[in-house]
């Protein structure tokens, strides 16, 4: 495996792999991989003739108060995970490479980047379009994957290589979880054992909506409630910040539940912010 900093560099050598008719697979992470990202760099390793990890904690993706300074790094620990995963390339930049001094293009996928996350994080959507595009240029892979966790960045990374006409399949890959459901995070690191255990009741209550549409109700408000009436159980919940129940593509609430849409939500387990999703 190949460890490349230099931007220019990497794109040289995928421009170079491409002429030579190789498949290229991309994965971008912040790093402290888990198996969520195990699970992509997997799926890439069968799709493509290279697969291209990179790590960069992007932040433009941050707000002012948000925890970038204690964002969980370990790049020695990251790199033999993706060493032994078969990876080809691992691509660690440092921050003036990907923001050279002046910096000012940025991305924008107005409407996805509304609502849900994008209510609570102002920019952060912003952030995640410029980089991933960045990282498109720079990498010019076939395909990129990314987890269904972050369903509303997959969407909105979606969206922005559609109205941009930008070569890459973006794959959305499934949610990995822990055995007792926890959505699989590098955040998760942050959670004492109280708060893990507490933390399962996000998974307890998606899967109470779930088993509730499956029943036969399509109340989207009477979903939302039953997710929202079990979280509420969580004995450390600090804040539920959103339950909606939003069409699959343009994540716009919904007020009759139909299969395919998602339950999305986002709580506060003690000081730590955690994301889930289902679909229906």
């Amino acid at each position: 495996m190949q460890v490349i900093k230099n931007p220019k560099q990497l794109q040289d050598t995928m421009l170079e792999l491409k002429k030579q008719g190789k498949k290229i697979g991309f994965v971008p992470t912040m790093g402290y991989l888990h198996e969520g990202h195990i699970s992509l760099i997997k799926c890439a390793k069968k799709e493509n003739d290279i697969v291209v990890v990179s790590i960069f904690v992007n932040p433009l993706q941050f707000g002012k108060n948000e925890d970038l300074g204690k964002y969980p790094r370990d790049f020695e620990r990251d790199k033999s995970i993706c060493e032994k995963e078969g990876v080809d390339y691992l691509f660690y930049p440092d921050y003036k490479d990907m923001y050279p001094e002046s910096f000012q293009t940025y991305v924008e996928v107005v409407e996805l980047s509304k609502g849900l996350c994008g209510d609570y994080r102002p920019g952060h959507f912003k952030g995640v379009a410029t980089v991933v595009l960045k990282l498109f240029n720079i990498v010019c892979p076939d395909n990129a994957y990314f987890g269904k966790k972050d369903y509303q960045q997959l969407k909105v990374i979606q969206r922005m290589v559609k109205d941009l006409n930008v070569p890459v399949n973006v794959v959305g890959c499934p949610i990995v979880r822990e055995p007792d459901g926890l959505a699989m995070s590098s955040r998760n690191t942050y959670l004492s054992n109280e708060e893990r255990q507490s933390a399962t009741y996000i998974y307890k209550g998606l899967l109470e909506g779930k088993r509730l549409f499956q029943s036969g109700e399509r109340d989207s408000e009477k979903i939302r409630q039953a997710v929202i009436d079990t979280i509420k159980k969580a004995p450390l919940l600090k804040e539920i910040q959103y339950v909606e129940v939003v069409d699959k593509d343009s994540l716009k609430p919904k007020k009759v539940a139909e299969s395919g849409d998602v339950i999305a939500v986002a709580v506060y387990i003690g000081n730590t912010r955690l994301i889930d999703n289902m679909e229906l």
